[in-house]
């Protein structure tokens, strides 16, 4: 349904904190608008100077070209003050705007990123936030100097003859009438064609991120036909929108040329019976132009402002979605962990139609190593995002050092959690950065000693600036192996009590993989560590190895005591062995 009442209430609410601008750019408006009507009046007076022929009132002309000379360097003062508040106002809103959609970015939690692509995420924050700021601009620099400039003109015309002003006035509905018919239309449309974008934003991130799978695997042509879809699908709306808006000026026009023939017919026949001047009438031509000018400009407006509102709603809800749940009020810091944890009746899915783990239990000593092994999709990765309070827990409660997690507060848990991932984490900056981005304050002689750790140092001082190379958000001049031994780095830096090491060394040859597992053995000495392994062989040291399957723990013990029991276990290490 067309309704933008509750859009606008809201833009309303972050233009409120500038009503200074407001009113200033209101008082500038009437200043302009009143001296641009004003300098009608003189023109007529100087037209009636010119009396006939050789009876020019010269002086008295002169006198009135003055005027006119003042006050257009006054109105051109004017609309430039104008126009400086409201660019004030657009793009210090606009900052408001942006900065509350990216700060509720880092509050959402992980389920909506789970479950929203990526690229409709960024058209939110830029593109649409880009296509607002400039309706909104539109809006303050016409909008408010045209409806001035109607008011004063009915104001000054009355002030001629109370006749033609009524032609005008019963005329005037009719702009407004088809204004109103096709703004109704033209938002449905610049809607559809922001979400449409969105799609095409969503499709060009992915195809841009993942370029070498898609050559991989010849994705190409596929892609191309996806693109083609979305392109054709932009194509109509944008045709649709670009029509309807096309239209508003052309039939406000009509209108307004209706309004000018009746004040022209009107004016004249009244001129004709002695009721105006000559320079009245002229006087009344010009106001009937600036009195339908705003119109046009307006009903482009409107247009701009039913995009501009389209893509408001769009980052409104995005700024209104629910929130990661806020730590409790007497939420317990985590201090001096020591790496005390336990499941108990553990349930959770991440879709309630389809269950995934069922009242999972499980307890786990201060530096025990605990592997976790078993078939994709099991619930291994699961466990650990529920460790991390990535998502909450519907069944059971998870406990750490005895406190039910969800009882500490979120940022005190994680710092105690150190992770590596099969899937590396680097942002835009230089490898030193990477590395101590869990810990800032670290020298750099720390940085250089977590990487000798982590068998990283000699190929950073192989690199262009070594610690101090610049690398890219996804670290494209780094080879998979070089990126996972920075990520092993920070952990090494970061020296926390619990590790979470998921295929930590999928990524590395076998000679600097063994010498990485030295490493982490020694890390690991006195902290709890929680090992996700797809290769057997990395595990068999471990304390406790757990083995999932369809979201339970079928099997636990140690490596030989799992060999024993032939059963699943076995099963999966003689597929990689026997």
């Amino acid at each position: 349904m067309y309704k933008t009442n509750s859009t606008w209430k809201k833009v309303l609410c972050y233009i409120r904190p500038y009503s200074f601008y407001v009113i200033l750019s209101l008082l500038f408006a009437v200043l302009t608008g009143v001296l641009t009507l004003y300098a009608p009046i003189l023109v007529g007076d100087a037209i009636d100077y010119i009396i006939g022929r050789d009876q020019v009132l010269f002086g008295k002309i002169a006198g009135i070209l003055r005027n006119l000379a003042i006050i257009i360097v006054i109105t051109g003062v004017g609309q430039w003050l104008m126009n400086l508040c409201n660019n004030q106002i657009t793009y210090r809103v606009v900052l408001d705007v942006r900065l509350k959609a990216f700060k509720k970015l880092e509050k959402l939690p992980l389920s909506y990123i789970d479950s929203h692509a990526n690229g409709d995420t960024i058209s939110r924050i830029i593109t649409d936030v880009e296509q607002f700021s400039d309706g909104l601009l539109m809006g303050f620099s016409q909008f408010f100097s045209g409806v001035v400039t109607i008011v004063t003109t009915l104001i000054f015309m009355l002030t001629i003859d109370i006749k033609i002003t009524l032609i005008v006035v019963l005329l005037t509905p009719l702009s407004f009438f088809v204004a109103g018919f096709i703004a109704k239309r033209t938002y449905q449309m610049f809607r559809k064609q922001s979400e449409t974008r969105a799609d095409m934003t969503s499709l060009v991130n992915e195809m841009v991120g993942n370029q070498k799978i898609v050559q991989a695997f010849g994705y190409g042509s596929t892609a191309c036909g996806r693109f083609d879809e979305i392109n054709g699908k932009l194509k109509t709306y944008s045709l649709k929108a670009i029509f309807f808006s096309s239209i508003t000026n052309p039939s406000t026009r009509f209108v307004n040329n209706l309004v000018y023939m009746g004040v022209g017919i009107g004016g004249a026949l009244s001129a004709i019976t002695g009721a105006i001047s000559v320079g009245q009438l002229s006087c009344f031509l010009t106001y009937a132009n600036q009195y339908t000018k705003p119109f046009n400009e307006i009903s482009g407006v409107v247009t701009e402002l039913q995009n501009a509102l389209a893509c408001a709603k769009r980052v409104f809800d995005f700024i209104e979605e629910e929130p990661e749940t806020k730590d409790d009020q007497d939420a317990v810091v985590l201090t001096d962990a020591k790496g005390n944890l336990k499941l108990e009746h553990v349930g959770f899915s991440y879709k309630k139609e389809v269950p995934l783990l069922k009242g999972l239990n499980l307890e786990v000593k201060p530096g025990q190593k605990i592997a976790i092994v078993g078939p994709t999709g099991c619930g291994k990765t699961t466990l650990i995002n529920l460790l991390m309070r990535f998502y909450d827990v519907d069944e059971g409660v998870i406990r750490m050092e005895g406190e039910d997690i969800r009882h500490i507060t979120r940022d005190s848990l994680r710092e105690n959690y150190g992770m590596v991932l099969q899937e590396t984490w680097l942002k835009s900056a230089t490898i030193a950065e990477n590395i101590a981005y869990g810990n800032p304050q670290a020298t750099r002689e720390e940085i250089i000693h977590a990487a000798k750790e982590a068998h990283a140092h000699s190929f950073i001082t192989r690199m262009p600036d070594g610690y101090d190379t610049v690398i890219s958000e996804e670290g494209g001049n780094l080879s998979q192996g070089q990126k996972q031994l920075l990520c092993i780095a920070r952990v090494m830096l970061r020296l926390p009590p619990v590790l979470i090491l998921d295929e930590a060394t999928s990524s590395i040859d076998t000679r600097t993989e063994i010498q990485v597992q030295k490493a982490f053995e020694k890390l690991m000495e006195g902290r709890t560590s929680f090992i996700v392994a797809h290769r057997l062989s990395t595990i068999r040291t471990a304390d406790r190895i757990l083995v999932m399957k369809d979201g339970n723990i079928i099997e636990q013990g140690t490596h030989e005591e799992l060999l024993a029991q032939n059963g699943f276990y076995r099963q999966l290490y003689e597929s990689q062995f026997a």
